[in-house]
């Protein structure tokens, strides 16, 4: 089931990237689309932290996955 919210952050993430360009592009608001932007690299700070192994080796949701903290 995490792997599935993972999944959905970054798409959720890309959507917000093209969403912000297109809303710069079309209406010239830059505050809402860096908002926007900054909002799609948190949720892809948080799917790395998620993911990206530590020095074990082993990424924090093999641990959840497996049980043992």
């Amino acid at each position: 089931m995490l792997n599935f919210a993972l999944s959905l952050a970054v798409l959720a993430a890309f959507a917000l990237l093209a969403g912000a360009y297109v809303m710069w592009r079309r209406t010239g608001n830059v505050q809402q689309a860096v908002l926007m932007a900054i909002m799609a690299l948190v949720a892809l700070v948080n799917v790395g932290i998620w993911t990206i192994p530590d020095k074990d080796g082993e990424a924090p949701l093999e641990k959840l996955e497996r049980g043992s903290q």
